[in-house]
């Protein structure tokens, strides 16, 4: 796939193209609120569309200052494999040297498998006596 005819442009994509990625790449659902307040609240986002299609997106999240994470990079399956994921990380990383100060963390979360990819973009996995850490929020009620 050459990727002639994508179309890359600034701007996070709608909830409901965002639920489609998600739920295409394996992610659970995530409720349309939550999902419209992050997406507005991205410090800068990409979406990629194939005609009037969006296939594949990235963002970057954080205060802006000392603080930044490249969330939600995701492709639908028919189109990885094709350069598409490098051109996503190319205009975030693009984004990131233009806007993040010198010092500022950068981190991200890669699914299992990805390391590599992350890796080619400057990208280190943190030493094991340094472990990243989650935590999810448990549903209310």
């Amino acid at each position: 796939m050459a990727g002639v005819d994508w179309l890359i442009t600034e701007g996070p994509p709608t909830v409901a193209e965002y639920a489609r990625l998600r739920q295409a790449v394996g992610w659970p659902p995530v409720d349309p609120r939550a999902a419209s307040a992050a997406l507005n609240a991205s410090l800068f986002a990409v979406r990629v569309a194939l005609q009037d299609d969006v296939i594949g997106m990235g963002r970057i999240i954080g205060d802006g200052g000392l603080y930044f994470y490249v969330q939600d990079v995701m492709i639908l399956p028919e189109h990885q494999k094709g350069g598409l994921g490098r051109r996503i990380m190319q205009t975030l990383t693009r984004w990131l040297d233009d806007h993040a100060p010198p010092g500022a963390f950068v981190g991200l979360m890669a699914a299992r498998g990805a390391a590599g990819f992350y890796r080619r973009h400057g990208f280190a996995e943190r030493p094991p006596d340094a472990p990243g850490m989650f935590r999810i929020e448990a549903p209310r009620g």
